[in-house]
């Protein structure tokens, strides 16, 4: 596989954070693929917007190894005119880039649908380069872009050679308009998700050691479904008074979900604290009885494959590809939006005796590594490498 040369598009929109790859499956996902690539260059564009102009400065073009990565900017208005043509934008930086800085590549693979997909399909009407696009889209969004009738997403769809999906669910659908529509899950990183000593874990961060303790690690916006977990503790403190509900995360509901806390008088048995940083998270994750997801809309969440590569049983709602992960030996299931069987399975989770090392075995499957030679086997399916 040597001299073969892989462009990565990604979406992303800067953060407060310092310059990186943006996104966890980008990311991981080409510590890996390096590997198998003479040269890979990542290009992230960052839109110039309202308020963005002390984060668009951190992210900086950098290098590692044999991946170049690029973060050019191009102007955009949160309105509709240039959420139209933001794909169109997408394509003309990249291209301009790829002819400043004179990069080949035998091989383009976009995240997501829209816009990076879009670009990616332009780039290979224009170059004459094979393209894979992986629709990462929860799955509210897929449906929407679906329903759409914009051709622009569909010709996202149609142009691949290859389009990924992260679940088993939406195969179908992708079909209709590519007949090489591949299901590839997301993954974790095994050497920073790994089984920690609980008690040592629960000392570090000052947590009780006396206490059943659910966590959930996620945005704190109504697609998460936060409210409903909130509401289900009320019940549960009435059966198992040593349960502690801690809900890591930031977003636009913080206040709505305290107020909530308050109105049901859970101030001891429901703390919300601060976003977690990926470099703590394993740590957290490690403080957990049981961890608890009561999404109303998903993909395939990255965190559920973290949580099961520390061993810790997880409860999440029947959206996305959670089913297909998720078995009695490693999880339970709960219908998204219902605060009774949130109730019900939480006190079944806390009674039940869990084989945390079958969860680790169970989650090997998954990391990153194993997840990255399927990607592989999917360009070679399609030619793309000898």
């Amino acid at each position: 596989m040597q001299d073969k040369k892989l462009l990565i598009i990604s979406f992303s929109f800067p953060n407060k954070t310092n310059s990186y790859i943006k996104g966890i499956f980008v990311k991981e996902q080409v510590r890996y693929l390096k590997d198998h690539f003479d040269e890979i260059y990542v290009i992230s564009p960052v839109p110039r917007s309202f308020g963005l102009e002390k984060s668009d400065k951190l992210c900086k073009n950098y290098q590692f190894d044999n991946v170049k990565v690029y973060f050019p900017r191009f102007s955009h208005l949160p309105i509709k005119y240039f959420r139209n043509r933001l794909g169109d934008n997408y394509f003309k930086v990249i291209d301009k880039l790829i002819k400043k800085e004179k990069i080949e590549f035998d091989l383009i693979h976009a995240h997501f649908t829209w816009p990076s997909g879009y670009a990616g399909a332009k780039l290979k009407e224009k170059y004459k380069k094979p393209l894979v696009v992986t629709v990462h889209e929860n799955r509210e969004w897929l449906l929407e872009e679906y329903i759409s009738k914009n051709q622009k997403i569909y010709y996202s769809w149609k142009s691949p050679d290859a389009l990924i999906r992260v679940n088993k669910i939406d195969v179908s659908i992708l079909k209709e308009f590519n007949k090489n529509v591949f299901s590839v899950p997301n993954g974790f990183d095994n050497s920073k998700f790994r089984y920690l000593d609980k008690t040592i874990c629960r000392k570090k961060l000052n947590l009780p050691q006396d206490k059943k303790i659910l966590l959930t690690v996620s945005a704190l916006i109504e697609r998460k479904g936060h409210i409903y977990s909130i509401e289900a503790m009320k019940e549960v403190i009435k059966k198992r008074r040593d349960a502690l509900y801690i809900i890591g995360g930031s977003g636009p509901l913080k206040e709505k979900l305290q107020k909530k806390i308050n109105d049901l008088n859970l101030q001891k048995y429901v703390k919300l604290i601060e976003f977690i940083p990926d470099e703590n998270l394993p740590l957290w994750m490690n403080i957990s009885d049981i961890f608890i997801f009561p999404s109303l809309s998903e993909g395939n969440p990255t965190v559920m494959f973290e949580c099961l590569g520390c061993g810790i049983p997880f409860i999440g709602t029947k959206v996305g590809g959670i089913p297909e992960i998720i078995n009695d030996s490693v999880g339970i299931l709960v219908e998204p939006k219902n605060p009774k069987d949130l109730i019900e399975n939480i006190l079944i989770a806390l009674d039940k005796k869990w084989n945390r090392k079958f969860i680790l075995d169970y989650s090997k499957q998954f990391t990153w590594r194993n997840i990255t030679k399927k990607i592989i086997e999917i360009y070679e399916k399609i030619n793309t490498i000898s």
